[in-house]
């Protein structure tokens, strides 16, 4: 790893079996870090840096990846943005040079037309039902705090954001601290270095100083909550959830067992026991987010009215099972088998390695040795797994639905968090 003047970071690691490079700008900016009334604008920067820069259009930019045969993308989250390409490693330079000129120096030209696109982005989750719940999600566990937001923004502060507050926004976030440039393949990491400095000359933005640690942390959790929209749908779309650890927390790879027992893999006992037993969903599962300071821990399930109670009956008895420390036979052996085996298998992906790389950097996560890895993975035990089970605790449960009828959903999540229901409606 190194670190330029300017404050960035940057890690490679050489892959000599391939012939290409996996190539990622991660920016330390996501949804939490807007306030209010900048509800969205990570998001919309980023789809920004592909409209032109200043020596490229959007044109030029797509035509010189596909040129290349290469590939480039970005990501917005609730704390990183990430712009990533991959391109044969003779094409390192190039690649290189197109977007450090991307993320540094964007025009933000062709304003309005974008605009309209992240507009039909945001409609478009909203006739998703599947989707739009564990927005309501993060809302119902983290309420006013910016992690409650959606990452994708609102349509009020899209279409009235001016260029010059998201010109600012850019100035004041995409600054050298904040970045961390990562890559994996086929790569030596001093010509990385010299590539990326030709990139960067002649650009200001890698020379702007920006404060990592300028975060509002979530200090206290707040008391779990319901969200519900009626909509006329043919199933109910409801997540449970509570909060979870954060990213550097040792628990992290119990965590990642729990969830595969409980809902994460096709073996999971939500899986096998809603959807393989019973028929009654056909996508349910459970799912994980972390972040600098807390993280989130919940359960999805889209079914028919008439089996979303049943379904959230299976939920709570699952985890009060898993909790009590009955885990069946091999359970937790397959579980760990899973998931060294999923890590075994992304390490064949230069495009994982870099992203790896990247996030473990921006994010000042410790980034474990393969053997290390396996070796955490390993040490855990069916107690630690069924104590981490007590963060889906009945009293910790907040809850989500989309649906025809509030009356039923919320008749449902009583079977798992009597308390919640009666708190916010009197009863049922």
């Amino acid at each position: 790893m190194t670190e330029r003047p300017g404050g960035e970071r940057v890690i490679s690691e050489r892959v000599e079996s391939v012939r290409s490079v996996a190539l990622g700008f991660w920016i330390c900016a996501g949804s939490r870090d807007e306030s209010d009334a900048q509800g969205g604008l990570t998001h919309f920067i980023e789809h920004l840096l592909f409209k032109g820069s200043r020596d490229y259009s959007a044109q030029e930019i797509a035509e010189i990846f596909d040129g290349l045969g290469g590939e480039i993308n970005a990501a917005t989250s609730r704390e990183n943005t990430v712009v990533y390409a991959r391109v044969p490693d003779t094409h390192l330079e190039t690649a290189l040079d197109v977007m450090a000129d991307m993320v540094f120096s964007p025009r933000f030209s062709d304003l309005d037309s974008e605009r309209e696109v992240v507009l039909e982005e945001i409609a478009m989750v909203e006739d998703a039902p599947q989707d739009l719940v564990h927005d309501f999600l993060s809302e119902a566990v983290f309420g006013r705090h910016p992690l409650g937001r959606p990452v994708i923004g609102t349509a009020d502060v899209i279409s009235t954001v001016s260029p010059e507050q998201i010109a600012a926004y850019h100035d004041a976030m995409y600054a050298g601290p904040r970045i961390v440039i990562a890559s994996a393949g086929n790569v030596e990491h001093e010509r990385l270095l010299a590539a990326l400095e030709r990139a960067e000359r002649g650009r200001t933005g890698g020379d702007r100083q920006g404060d990592p640690n300028g975060r509002v942390p979530l200090l206290d959790e707040l008391p779990p909550s319901i969200r519900f929209a009626a909509k006329d749908t043919e199933q109910f779309h409801v997540c449970l959830g509570a909060p979870g650890i954060a990213r550097s927390d040792p628990r992290r790879f119990v965590l990642s067992l729990f969830d595969s027992i409980l809902g994460g893999a096709a073996s999971s006992r939500l899986f096998q026991e809603i959807r393989e037993k019973r028929g009654m969903a056909y996508a349910v599962y459970s799912f994980t987010s972390q972040y600098t300071d807390t993280g989130l821990i919940g359960i999805y399930v889209g079914t028919r009215d008439d089996n979303v109670r049943a379904c959230l009956e299976i939920v709570a008895a699952q985890i009060a099972e898993i909790a009590a420390g009955n885990l069946r036979p091999k359970e937790l052996e397959r579980a760990k088998e899973n998931l060294k085996g999923r890590i075994v298998l992304s390490m064949e992906s230069t495009s994982n390695r870099m992203s790896r790389l990247g996030k473990s950097l921006i994010t000042d996560t410790e980034i474990l040795t393969f053997e290390e890895l396996l070796a955490e993975i390993d040490a855990v035990d069916a107690h630690a797994v069924a104590e981490l089970a007590a963060l889906l605790a009945p009293e910790r449960i907040s809850a989500a639905g989309i649906g025809p009828s509030e009356e039923r959903f919320r008749k449902a999540v009583a079977c798992v968090n009597p308390d919640l229901v009666a708190s916010t409606s009197g009863g049922v």
